[in-house]
């Protein structure tokens, strides 16, 4: 993705808008790594390298949620709205639903 993550010229942006952006970014490239593991995981034989790589997994799965904690420490609304989705049981789509009630 490199710096084509600003879709505004960045020297229009304040500070706090481009770490912004700079997370959003990191939180997609540790996703897409979590994926490509994940694909990698499940062809592979050998079970040293296939622990290695869920290893390796578990690691873009932590700095995918301390990156998405550090975007809803700025976005009270997301939490708020996220809140009524994460480590709930049930629906998924009606707990979405009472997100977007609580936020409105």
């Amino acid at each position: 993705m490199g710096f084509d993550q600003y879709h505004e010229p960045p020297e229009e942006l304040s500070q706090k808008v481009r770490t912004f952006a700079r997370m959003i970014t990191s939180l997609i490239e540790e996703a897409e790594a979590i994926g490509w593991y994940e694909q990698r995981i499940s062809v592979e034989k050998d079970p040293q390298a296939r622990a290695i790589m869920q290893n390796a997994q578990g690691e873009e799965f932590k700095h995918f949620g301390m990156d998405l904690e550090f975007l809803l420490r700025q976005k009270k609304d997301w939490r708020a709205e996220l809140k009524e989705i994460l480590f709930t049981t049930g629906d998924i789509v009606k707990a979405g639903e009472r997100g977007e009630k609580k936020v409105d």
